[in-house]
């Protein structure tokens, strides 16, 4: 569907660029990243198209390494499946939010851009508010998209070729990322850290008598319910 805007081609072209590049930092935070999830699904004994694909269908870089590790450890893929979904339950907010801020778009438009959402396009989509229209956010949907889905690409190509010891250890991002997502939410209120310590021991007990993939689950759903009531908690 054509967008219809009362804006010239050329004004239309530069929001498209101004889009563009916004995305430059997020590139490069995405490729060394995609290169090492294409690395580390190569490692788990993922063929190449499905990692590509993967990216292509998913793009969401904690979801994808949470479905690896889950794969290397033997989880079935209902349980992957549950876990990417309340993962990525955050997206129902920023999807509605993102509506909010582009609410003048034809809807297939902002259905289009919300599939391509992600933490960092919808951090800078809201920082951009008087910029922020449908094709400004096309040009940083796609630039993002472009890069995580060549980067993958690229680390499953150069996973050959890398040697043994440092493509072992560069399983180490999954625990990075993870880390990256909680220190900000941490250095913010103390109560997201007990939330997460609380899904850590839940997650360990779980994993006494289930199977790797449904402890990450329920402790993912039971550490967020609890953490619930933590978080609406006012100080007296």
């Amino acid at each position: 569907m054509e967008l219809k805007t009362h804006e010239n081609p050329q004004a239309k072209k530069t929001a498209f660029q101004q889009g563009i590049s916004a995305a430059v930092p997020i590139m490069a935070g995405y490729l060394p990243i995609a290169i090492t999830f294409g690395v580390i699904a190569q490692q788990t004994g993922i063929p190449l198209i499905h990692s590509v694909l993967m990216s292509s269908l998913v793009f969401a870089g904690a979801s994808q390494f949470m479905a690896v590790n889950m794969l290397g450890a033997g989880a079935g893929g209902l349980e992957i499946i549950l876990a990417t979904f309340v993962l990525n339950s955050r997206h129902f907010v920023m999807g509605l939010s993102l509506m909010n801020i582009l609410r003048k778009a034809p809807t297939p438009w902002k259905i289009a851009l919300s599939s391509g959402i992600t933490d960092e396009t919808f951090a800078v989509t809201s920082l951009q508010k008087e910029k922020a229209n449908p094709l400004f956010a096309a040009g940083l949907i796609l630039t993002s998209y472009a890069a995580w889905v060549s980067g993958t690409l690229i680390g499953g190509l150069l996973s050959n070729m890398i040697p043994p010891s440092i493509s072992a250890s560069m399983s180490i991002s999954l625990y990075a990322m993870f880390i990256g997502l909680l220190v900000p939410a941490v250095r913010e209120s103390w109560k997201w850290g007990l939330i997460a310590l609380i899904s850590m021991g839940l997650n360990t007990w779980f994993d006494m008598f289930l199977s790797s993939g449904w402890a990450i689950v329920l402790a993912t759903i039971m550490g967020g319910g609890i953490g619930v009531p933590i978080v609406r908690r006012k100080k007296k």
